[in-house]
């Protein structure tokens, strides 16, 4: 696969396979592999750290609120545009936060009027938050019950000069792990996206002894093609790995857009063990590219972002049907294995 960026990246597929006479995955889409994969991210610590949403979304004017783990939340901006964090309800009557105006970066209750600045205030006790240029985090030690980290596990991502970044949001009908099994099987993706992948093959994963770009042992490896339109695709390869166990990356390795990243958060709304859990799928999708023409790409940016969110959010409609469906089998006893 070449990785020149100086020529024309589409490619014209010679002989288009129907979606039913592809090559069948369900013998290679091993359970026991996708559940080792799974039992292995969640060893990994997060350091109690949960993602939000978009950082662009989080602005000077109004809060955000989310309620994480069963935590209420709310995130504003201070005077400086730091990120601020705390329990969603005011600590006089219970007022929702989010619903409060922020003024020159103090919170106010729109209840009774008591102003928050980010600090300690009359039983309130701020949420560690982070601000990673792309996504908004927050640290519920309680929630969490790890060991806390003083930062999240952020992945390498290109540089923010060079790239452009879209963050889509969906909510579904199960727990983070059901998210996170979907996204360690890459084998479903050409027979449940074919509108967007074709002629993909996974060439490595974990235990197989093969350790691909960035030297992870426990990755997998997948040489597939974007769809553009008719036989034009994009073909590349990319390695998916799980850096914490609620969060997947998908990095590609060769091809076009090499080291361009689509990072997969879920973010439970629930406490764990709910009967009716909640998880919300937050993808970050951070695109580069070393082609001379990426830099108009970049200027026009903010007309990218929703196509890039419109993209993502088609293909987690399906995914989180899978996931979804998952949870549901897993919750009666049905799941396979």
């Amino acid at each position: 696969m070449s990785e020149d960026t100086g020529r024309f990246p589409l490619r014209l597929r010679r002989r288009p396979v129907p979606w039913e006479r592809q090559r069948p995955t369900w013998r290679d889409a091993s359970p026991g592999v996708i559940a080792g994969a799974l039992k292995r991210a969640r060893a990994r610590p997060s350091g109690n750290w949960y993602v939000l949403g978009a950082a662009r979304d989080i602005g000077r004017d109004r809060p955000f609120g989310l309620t994480v783990a069963g935590t209420e939340v709310v995130a504003w901006r201070d005077a400086r545009g730091a990120l601020r964090a705390g329990p969603g309800a005011c600590p006089h009557l219970g007022a929702p936060l989010r619903d409060s105006p922020v003024r020159c970066g103090t919170l106010v209750c729109h209840w009774h009027g008591l102003a928050l600045d980010g600090g300690p205030r009359a039983g309130w006790e701020p949420y560690p938050a982070y601000d990673d240029g792309v996504l908004a985090w927050v640290r519920l030690d309680r929630a969490g019950g790890e060991e806390p980290l003083e930062r999240p596990v952020v992945p390498h991502r290109p540089h923010p000069a060079g790239a452009v970044d879209a963050v889509c949001t969906v909510v579904g009908r199960c727990e983070p792990d059901d998210v996170i099994a979907n996204r360690l099987d890459p084998w479903h993706g050409a027979w449940f996206h074919p509108y967007s992948f074709v002629d993909l093959t996974v060439v490595g994963e974990p235990g197989d002894g093969a350790e691909e770009e960035g030297g992870d042992r426990d990755a997998f490896t997948v040489d597939v093609s974007f769809k553009v339109a008719g036989r034009a695709v994009v073909p590349v390869r990319a390695v998916f790995t799980a850096p914490g166990p609620r969060t997947v990356v998908m990095r590609i390795t060769r091809g076009e857009g090499r080291g361009s990243v689509v990072e997969t958060h879920a973010t439970p709304l629930t406490p764990e063990g709910s009967g009716a859990p909640r998880t919300a799928v937050v993808e970050a999708v951070v695109a580069a590219s070393g082609r001379r023409g990426f830099t108009a790409a970049r200027a026009a940016a903010p007309l990218l972002r929703p196509v890039m969110r419109a993209a993502a959010g088609r293909l987690w409609r399906d995914d989180i049907a899978y996931a979804e469906r998952r949870w549901e089998l897993r919750s009666t006893g049905r799941f396979p294995g």
